[in-house]
């Protein structure tokens, strides 16, 4: 005989509700202040720190859940499965390693951004779903409402926590995005929740050993304590000195003139740089273009990209006079390396020889001294 679907009665705990707020926020001010000012570093300190920030924000959305998780209040006895909880957590990890990969290693544009966020929103809905499928002797059921729900609610803070978090990179902004951050994975598993219901089971699906309540508590207990005390470590940034921790936007808006560092004083007639750590000098004429990246520059050649730790002010200064030509507030362009200049009505863009190195803008106000220069 037809029997209707039983849905079993469920509370949350308040207390391990506020909890996982509470991770969820430290998780998202850790990420993003240790992805802070990476453009002033070498490229192996840049890979060491978003491959960190990955497990402090990907590790952070697997503890929310899982805390929220341990607040919930079933009538039987349910169980998780320790491959799948596993294969969440990583796919957590994974999804925002991706998001910051593309945030630090690519040209960061609007379009760069929005997707970073939607490849995070996708992330905390994904690792969601995936936790949830961990259950054992209970099953959850869904609605299509509470799936897409959670779905746009995710994506929309996400977008919201990346463009706050990366339009300019101060205390300030960090701290507003994190927040964004902790609300798009607090709402979407609670969201998510509401919209749920769990029925019993008799069937158990063995990935891995079977974990209770209690074997899951000792896991995200040590979760977030690397979290938190990762969170202590960088949070010394908020308490420096306005002039110090309110650094200038990675990737500034309009010039700003700035005191040349002693470093950057060069070997006689080179350009000084540094990659992986080590100091090179750079002959002119081996330059392809240098772009602005916050205070400091990226030096482009035909093979690779370097660091250099003069601003470009005094870029300009040094390089104009040594044949190389302002395209951009931005740019400065070593014009025997232009294999093509393309005019598109007030703008232009220079490329050159090299698949490797991007375009280069040049702007309105450049374009007709730029034109005269390249022909």
């Amino acid at each position: 005989m037809f029997r209707a679907m039983e849905y079993l009665e469920f509370g949350h705990s308040l207390w391990l509700v506020a909890t996982s707020f509470l991770v969820a926020l430290v998780a998202g001010a850790t990420g993003l202040t240790l992805t802070k000012d990476l453009s002033r570093q070498s490229v192996t300190h840049r890979k060491m720190s978003v491959t960190l920030a990955a497990i402090a924000l990907g590790g952070g959305i697997w503890s929310m859940h899982f805390v929220a998780m341990l607040g919930l209040q079933l009538p039987i006895l349910f169980y998780y499965d320790a491959a799948i909880t596993l294969v969440s957590a990583l796919f957590a990890i994974l999804m925002v390693a991706i998001a910051l990969v593309l945030l630090h290693f690519w040209p960061r544009t609007k379009g760069t951004i929005t997707l970073a966020g939607v490849i995070v929103g996708f992330g905390i809905l994904v690792m969601h779903y995936i936790g949830m499928a961990g259950m054992n002797l209970c099953r959850p059921v869904y609605t299509v409402f509470g799936v897409v729900s959670s779905s746009v609610l995710a994506i929309a803070f996400c977008i919201a926590a990346f463009w706050i978090a990366y339009n300019t990179r101060t205390n300030r902004s960090i701290a507003m995005g994190s927040v964004c951050f902790g609300v798009a994975v607090f709402a979407v598993h609670f969201l998510a929740m509401s919209n749920t219901n769990f029925v019993p089971t008799d069937q158990i699906r063995e990935f891995g050993p079977l974990i209770s309540n209690e074997v899951l508590a000792i896991g995200v207990i040590l979760s977030s304590f690397v979290i938190f005390g990762a969170f202590l470590w960088v949070g010394t940034t908020f308490l420096l000195p306005s002039t110090q921790a309110e650094a200038a936007p990675e990737e500034p808006d309009v010039e700003e003139v700035q005191p040349e560092p002693v470093a950057a004083r060069p070997a006689r007639g080179g350009i000084p740089c540094e990659r992986e750590g080590s100091q090179i000098s750079l002959a002119a004429e081996e330059v392809l273009f240098v772009r602005a990246d916050g205070h400091y520059c990226q030096v482009y050649t035909m093979e690779d990209r370097y660091f250099c730790a003069w601003p470009i002010t005094e870029a300009t200064k040094r390089l104009v006079p040594n044949g190389f030509l302002k395209v951009h507030r931005s740019y400065l362009i070593n014009p025997q390396k232009v294999t093509r200049f393309e005019r598109d009505k007030d703008k232009g863009q220079c490329t050159f020889e090299s698949d490797r190195v991007p375009p280069v803008p040049v702007s309105r106000s450049h374009l007709k001294d730029t034109q005269a220069a390249l022909g």
